[in-house]
């Protein structure tokens, strides 16, 4: 394949001449042969155009898997204009973003594929009339056990203890009466906001604890006998699955709907004893109640994934407006929950075999829109 931007080291050399080929010496006009025809390009070669850092490391291997002439570029993602410049001729986007100055300089665009599970990044109203919006996932194991680990280490009290052993405090009833005892995860209930990819292999995790599970969707749809949970309702029962929850597990899309799904009240439900788990998107737990309830202890203990804002660049950035930082009951991590090698490596896979379909003028998986 040829690649617009400069070759990664291992690419494969064009079907036009060897890499070792000697130059022809001049031939007199006279005698000159015509030209050799260079092979044309497979039909359906498309272009894509990668915005996505973290397929950085796997590039090879991703533009091994392209069908064959596919013309690659990977444009700096903190360079608009180079972007915007890059997709003019563009087939394809890879990419977790797709803003109206990218859609607009990408009148060939054909697929917009996300980088991941969210497509919320992709304006989906600029597209041009026809261009097909598909995503991926692969990252439900990494979350999964990030969910039982948070889970384990917030109801246990590890890193309470973690902290005041360091200062030489055993804190432990075995040798401070005066702290607290805790349980195993098998005397847990288990609460889903959302049970798609992420909720339902969480509960296979959980499950295997022996905790008890029950979950809350949209429509309601999921089959509770056929998951081995306990209950499957409607988001309608979200006040009766935090109250009767040791902890939760936050997995629901952002739409209109979901903002500030869980605010005050719920948190105060799920009660000082109550664990939540936030691997949706952030916004889906109204900020200040979620600061608030953990300050005040209203609510046990948070594990917080996604948040309120994330780097313009670089990489630093305060992840929220209130200072969850100060809080001792609260673990934070920089939404990498399903950061491992597994899942981009999976997810490399599934692009580009979603390209070669896209190319061969089949039907694309996971396609989540068509613009209008």
């Amino acid at each position: 394949m040829s690649a617009d931007a400069p070759a990664p080291e291992g690419s494969r050399p064009t079907a036009s001449a060897p890499p070792d080929a000697p130059e022809s010496a001049p031939v007199p006009a006279a005698t000159a042969t015509p030209a050799v025809a260079t092979a044309p390009e497979p039909p359906g070669a498309p272009t894509v155009v990668v915005v996505e850092p973290n397929f950085a490391f796997l590039r090879a291997e991703f533009e091994r898997a392209l069908p064959e002439g596919s013309r690659v570029r990977w444009p700096d993602p903190g360079d608009p204009a180079a972007v915007e410049a890059a997709l003019a001729d563009a087939d394809v986007l890879v990419s977790g973003r797709c803003t109206p100055a990218m859609a607009a300089a990408a009148p060939r665009l054909r697929l917009a594929h996300a980088s991941g599970a969210g497509t919320d990044g992709i304006d989906i109203d600029a597209l041009a009339p026809g261009v097909q919006v598909a995503n991926t996932f692969h990252h439900e194991d990494s979350i999964a056990e990030y969910a039982v680990a948070a889970a384990i280490m917030l109801r246990r009290g590890f890193p309470r203890q973690h902290a005041a052993l360091r200062e030489g405090r055993w804190d432990s009833p075995s040798h401070d009466p005066g702290a607290p005892w805790v349980d195993t995860l098998a005397t847990a209930t288990v609460g889903f906001v959302g049970f798609g990819h992420i909720g339902a292999r969480c509960w296979q995790r959980f499950r295997a604890f022996g905790a008890r599970g029950m979950a809350v969707t949209r429509r309601g749809e999921v089959d509770a006998a056929a998951h081995g949970l306990a209950r499957s309702e409607t988001i309608d029962g979200l006040e009766q699955l935090l109250e009767t929850s040791d902890v939760v597990v936050v997995s629901a899309p952002l739409t209109p709907g979901t903002t500030g799904l869980i605010g005050a009240a719920g948190l105060a439900r799920l009660g000082p004893s109550g664990v939540l788990i936030h691997v949706g998107r952030g916004p889906v737990v109204d900020e200040s109640a979620l600061y608030r309830a953990l300050r005040d202890r209203t609510l046990g203990a948070a594990a917080i994934d996604v948040w309120y804002r994330y780097p313009a660049g670089g990489h630093t950035a305060a992840p929220a407006t209130h200072p969850f930082e100060t809080l001792d009951n609260v673990l934070m991590t920089p939404h990498t929950s399903g950061v491992t090698r597994q899942t981009f490596e999976h997810r490399v896979r599934d692009i580009a075999a979603n390209i070669g379909r896209l190319a061969a003028g089949e039907q694309l998986h996971n396609v989540v829109a068509v613009a209008r």
